[in-house]
């Protein structure tokens, strides 16, 4: 099976999907991060397709920004400046050709992450 990746961010502040939040797809190589992907979740908080789809996929290290500053300020979420959250970076690691869904659980003062599938 080609292995391929996915995300989705739930807003649980609001307890809804986060529409319009910009995510950035990086890979790693010691200390070289190259920009792969950069997408925007539609109104279920997910992308339209995957962020690394199988046609290039390939196992290794990989990082996902998620912009959540950008995003709630747009939602008008309580918060002085600067943010306490703005970028959210989650690098892991992809070790076999498998799907690879890691969301995004996000509210203005945490987020957790985790291996969906």
């Amino acid at each position: 099976m080609p292995g391929y990746l996915t995300t989705h961010v739930l807003d649980n502040a609001r307890g809804a999907p986060a529409a319009g939040l910009t995510i950035t797809l990086y890979r790693i190589e010691g200390e070289t991060r190259t920009r792969l992907a950069e997408v925007v979740t539609n109104d279920d908080g997910r992308t339209d397709g995957p962020i690394l789809p199988e046609a290039e996929f390939a196992t290794g290290t990989y990082e996902l920004v998620f912009h959540a500053g950008d995003y709630l300020d747009r939602t008008a979420a309580p918060g002085a400046a600067p943010r306490f959250l703005d970028q959210v970076p989650i690098r892991f690691g992809m070790g076999e050709d498998a799907h690879y869904h890691v969301p995004l659980l996000l509210s203005p003062y945490g987020y957790s992450t985790y291996r969906g599938s």
